[in-house]
């Protein structure tokens, strides 16, 4: 009993103490910052936006926080990371034509603990050498290409999914939809039972790399860890055999990105080349399942767009 009083005092004030020392160090050593709030230390105010998140208004924690503090900018504590927010027209123009001048894309320690290989380059080189090697894969005559896959899993998507059913709930839909197009034009992955077999692994990181970063047993973050393992162990398998067949000349390097990665990316470790892949998979993942979910929902509230939307569905494609 006289142990745990004493721990509750001692507690009662390191907490606090680090808690101070951790805001007025942050400021003392960045006397520029814009205003904000840094949170509590490690966890900052991670719990605020995951909170946000979770209440179906993300925004919200933005919005807040630029009315509070009377400025398009702010500064706050996210995943173990101090972060500035830059909101506004002027201020995502500002980011963007100043890309790898005045700002570069980098990865927070959390995702590098999730993908130890992209500690090995600096986050800029990896960021042009990614966009080098994918700019190919992402022009005109290479995007018509997809169009037919596209459509044949659709079509697919709609008659086992959403066919018969009374009710849906469109965002979990949509985002196997996605990782079931991402997997096919990334590694040519058309087993829909191996497809299924990867969402459970890859969601559990998509999970981790937006979560508090500690690493200890039962967290989502140690989860998000070894479900990283076990994808790029099961993405480097494929690396592997696509090389044989590359050499073998049993497949083109128009067959999907991987092909085209391997073709042009030098010597690399199959475990880097599976990190890189799987990276690229979450990079586009949410986004896009978020924007076929706002498609679905405002054909909902505009009939009339509806069906001129189904009825250009009936022509046949050329």
């Amino acid at each position: 009993m006289y142990l745990t009083i004493i721990f509750l005092f001692i507690s009662s004030i390191i907490f606090p103490l680090l808690f101070f020392l951790g805001k007025h160090l942050s400021n003392f050593r960045y006397p520029n910052l814009p205003p904000g709030k840094i949170g509590f230390p490690l966890i900052g105010e991670t719990l605020s936006f995951l909170s946000a998140g979770r209440q179906g208004h993300p925004e919200k924690f933005v919005t807040d926080r630029v009315r509070h503090f009377s400025s398009g900018i702010f500064k706050t504590h996210l995943f173990g990371s101090p972060f500035a927010v830059v909101t506004g027209a002027s201020g995502n123009k500002f980011l963007f034509t100043n890309e790898n001048k005045l700002v570069i894309s980098w990865w927070p320690d959390s995702v590098n603990k999730i993908f130890p290989s992209s500690t090995q380059t600096s986050s800029k080189e990896e960021a042009i050498k990614t966009r080098m090697l994918l700019m190919p894969s992402m022009k005109p005559e290479a995007l018509r290409r997809y169009v037919g896959v596209m459509d044949e899993i659709a079509q697919k998507h709609f008659e086992t999914e959403w066919a018969n059913q009374d009710q849906l709930i469109v965002f979990p839909l949509t985002k196997k939809f996605t990782f079931s197009i991402a997997c096919r034009l990334f590694l040519s992955m058309d087993d829909l039972e191996r497809v299924r077999k990867l969402e459970e692994p890859f969601t559990t990181v998509m999970t981790g790399v937006f979560s508090i970063p500690i690493d200890l047993p039962g967290t989502r973050f140690n989860r998000a860890i070894k479900a990283s393992r076990l994808l790029s162990k099961e993405v480097s398998t494929i690396i592997r055999q696509r090389k044989e067949e590359l050499k073998a000349g049993k497949v083109s390097v128009e067959q999907d990105i991987l092909s085209h990665m391997l073709m042009n990316i030098g010597e690399t470790k199959d475990e880097d080349l599976a990190d890189k892949i799987i990276a690229l998979l979450i990079g586009g993942h949410d986004t896009t399942s978020i924007v076929c979910t706002f498609v679905v929902n405002y054909l909902a509230e505009f009939p009339h767009i509806y069906q001129r939307v189904l009825e250009g569905m009936q022509i046949p494609l050329l």
